[in-house]
């Protein structure tokens, strides 16, 4: 866009008496679909995806399940807090230009300055699966894990920022979309999505989002986990998020490549390790887990495939 298309509006005005003070509305309109590449320092960073300045999204983040979250964040629209609006406002230009080092900036916010007026909303995946899951998810499960647990985590929550930022700068050069992984060439993502589309449409984001887990969780390091921290990172999602199609999807991708890559041998002799105890029925105990595992959740996909029809 010119810096003439970037005004966000105007109105003709005329001389009046000096006891008009009736001000001249200016309508405001603006619809940017260039986006803007993030700033290096803000990847790796929850405020990456949103930062919590809106009071309604502040009493709604304490709800019970992820569900009720959920389903808020798909209805709420953020321009409805004016206070946070004008805010954003007084400092437009420094939202939008690239690389923004602004203390406010978000991809929430910085689609909110791009479109004004014209009906557009930011993804919901911004608050409610980016900015939401990253910081409970993080909160919750950092302490649990070992040194080797949280440097994954912390690559995962970089890697997933970073697949975003390749996906969106693809749309504004064409309508393929690729976003590769290193480790696993085969757990790479291509998209066909129409040039500068991406981020206006909400399901198709949402879809690209979460096609891009698989690549951020493996190419962190998933498959080096030890089994305990692997346990605790899957045990860790809330149960009404797993009723998603696109999480179970991620999951079981996930664990096909780390299944692969340890194998049975080498998870039950992880499991060995951690308990202590080196017993000849361990292997086999554990080789059945992992085989009811898997049984499960392709039981469990069959049923949502069924269920999503």
């Amino acid at each position: 866009m010119t810096s003439l298309e970037r005004v966000l509006g105007g109105a003709d005005a005329a001389y009046t008496p000096a006891d008009d003070t009736d001000r001249v509305e200016v309508p405001l309109h603006i619809c940017d679909k260039q986006v803007p590449p993030a700033a290096q320092s803000i990847l790796g960073r929850c405020e990456f995806y949103y930062r919590p300045l809106h009071g309604e999204y502040i009493e709604k983040s304490g709800v019970s399940t992820w569900e009720a979250l959920k389903a808020w964040a798909s209805r709420w629209n953020p321009v409805d807090d004016v206070i946070v609006f004008r805010r954003l406002l007084s400092k437009r230009e420094q939202l939008i230009m690239p690389e923004s080092d602004d203390d406010d900036w978000s991809r929430h916010a910085n689609f909110m300055m791009r479109h004004i007026g014209c009906g557009h909303q930011p993804p919901d995946y911004y608050v409610s699966y980016g900015y939401y899951y990253c910081s409970t998810y993080g909160e919750r499960l950092r302490p649990r894990l070992s040194v080797q647990g949280k440097d994954w985590l912390d690559k995962a929550r970089k890697a997933l920022q970073e697949n975003i930022e390749d996906g969106l700068d693809d749309n504004m050069s064409g309508d393929q979309i690729e976003v590769h992984s290193l480790r696993y060439p085969n757990r790479s993502v291509a998209m066909e999505v129409a040039q500068y589309e991406l981020e206006v449409d909400n399901a198709t984001f949402k879809t690209f989002a979460f096609n891009t887990h698989v690549p951020a969780y493996l190419d962190a390091g998933l498959a080096d986990l030890r089994l305990d921290d692997l346990a605790k990172i899957g045990g860790q999602p809330d149960v009404e998020e797993w009723l998603d199609g696109e999480t179970w999807r991620q999951a079981v991708d996930s664990g096909v490549e780390v299944y692969g890559e340890k194998g049975i041998r080498g998870i039950a002799l992880e499991g060995v390790e951690i308990v202590g105890e080196v017993a000849v029925d361990t292997y086999n105990n554990v080789a059945d887990s992992v085989r009811s595992a898997g049984d499960a959740v392709e039981n469990a996909l069959r049923s949502l495939i069924r269920r999503r029809r």
